[in-house]
């Protein structure tokens, strides 16, 4: 349990500073408790654009703070941490890019939100887990470079046949950790529960999974549901608001590398300390911005 007078502490400084508290459902559940506002990273950094606050603390990694700066330029974006980073975010370069652009002059670039803000500018529409396939479907292009998830891409690949995919090679370890034996050995010990699982774990996985969807809709799925038992297929972290949320409900995760060592840096202390000295700020400079806000804003109209 955060302590008392910390929490007291966090609570004035969030008045003083004239600050809001975003946290993704992958951070541990006691930051999650004192944020105002708890979501997946795109809902988090589209839902700061409506909130009239001047000092944003992003508890995530450091790719949703850039979004957030992105979507919100005239506000201050302040990291909890800003060593929180997620490796799958950096799994593509641009040269790699120019060279798939070199060789399919008629492709879209597709851009998983889960990427940096210099990739962002160098790709043509941006799209999260759960509007990725409406996004992929209304692009008028055929050829598909999806990066930087190959998992993502290729779950969606197969609902738009008509499409040709350029996979990429890059994954969150934490999803590809969760194995099809993990997930067998799970439904043997848990007979009754039912399997939802995020699209960035692997096919194997998925075809064994009962739901696919991202976090967001993993959360809404198993409170909608009548079934009692679930094994979760992501982050531990979603374990959090999936107890709130349905308290007479059972859920299990798959084993136990379901675990995010970048959020899970970010503690009460560390939030403390951000709204205290309102640094470290998310700086993204403005030709990037300029470039990488485009995508983004593209998404937004593709996904509608």
């Amino acid at each position: 349990m955060a302590d008392q007078k910390l929490l007291e502490k966090i609570n004035k400084l969030r008045e003083e500073k004239n600050a809001v508290i975003l946290a993704h459902y992958y951070v541990d559940g006691e930051v999650q408790a004192l944020a105002d506002y708890v979501g997946d990273s795109y809902f988090l950094a589209k839902l700061a654009t409506t909130i009239d606050k001047e000092n944003v603390i992003l508890c995530g990694v450091n790719f949703m703070g850039e979004s957030a700066k992105l979507l919100n330029p005239g506000k201050n974006v302040i990291l909890a941490d800003e060593l929180a980073d997620c490796p799958m975010a950096h799994m593509v370069e641009i040269e790699k890019i120019e060279q798939v652009r070199r060789e399919y002059p008629d492709v879209a670039v597709v851009c998983y939100v889960n990427s940096t803000a210099e990739i962002k500018a160098h790709s043509d529409v941006c799209v999260t887990s759960s509007n990725a396939l409406r996004v992929v479907k209304n692009i008028i292009n055929k050829q598909i470079f999806f990066i930087p998830d190959n998992n993502l891409g290729r779950y969606i690949s197969k609902m738009l046949p008509e499409k040709e995919f350029i996979f990429h090679d890059g994954f969150c370890h934490v999803h590809k950790s969760i194995t099809k034996e993990a997930v067998e050995k799970a439904k043997e010990i848990h007979p009754q529960a039912q399997v939802l699982a995020h699209p960035e774990c692997t096919g194997d996985v998925l075809e064994l999974a009962d739901f696919v969807g991202s976090t967001s809709e993993i959360i809404d799925y198993a409170t909608e549901s009548e079934a009692e038992t679930f094994i979760i297929g992501t982050e531990m972290g979603i374990l959090y608001e999936l107890e709130q949320r349905n308290p007479n409900k059972k859920f299990y995760s798959v084993g136990h590398r379901q675990f995010c060592p970048n959020m899970k840096r970010i503690t009460v202390e560390k939030v403390a300390e951000a709204l205290e000295t309102l640094e470290p700020k998310v700086i993204v400079l403005d030709e990037i911005a300029k470039n990488a806000a485009k995508p983004l804003q593209k998404m937004m109209e593709l996904a509608k």
